[in-house]
């Protein structure tokens, strides 16, 4: 059974199958925040910084496979297979909102 994501969170996940930054970074408020692997990018020119950083360091490919609502956020579980250490591995993606933005996003184990 499909899990129904919010526009912009299927957007991200579209963008990330694409790997493609600027795509990516258009999901997110002007000011939004990303915390993934302990370090914190803020902006929309971080955050595209960011994944142009991890798309040409890892080939990955991430399937949304479960979605819940948490303490005013929302949680959607991503199963990740690529060429980093540990794959396979499920993680985490905490977001947040604002507007129909993205305004911040944990990537968690």
């Amino acid at each position: 059974m499909p899990i129904h994501l919010p526009d912009v969170v299927r957007q991200y996940f579209e963008a990330d199958k694409a790997a493609n930054p600027d795509a990516i970074a258009q999901c997110f408020a002007d000011d939004a925040v990303v915390i993934d692997e302990g370090n914190t990018y803020t902006g929309r020119e971080a955050i595209r910084q960011w994944m142009a950083n991890a798309t040409t360091q890892y080939s990955y490919t991430v399937k949304p496979i479960a979605i819940a609502p948490e303490n005013g956020r929302i949680v959607v579980t991503g199963h990740l297979v690529g060429n980093f250490p540990g794959s396979p591995v499920d993680l985490r993606y905490i977001f947040a909102f604002a507007d129909d933005k993205i305004a911040q996003l944990e990537i968690v184990p």
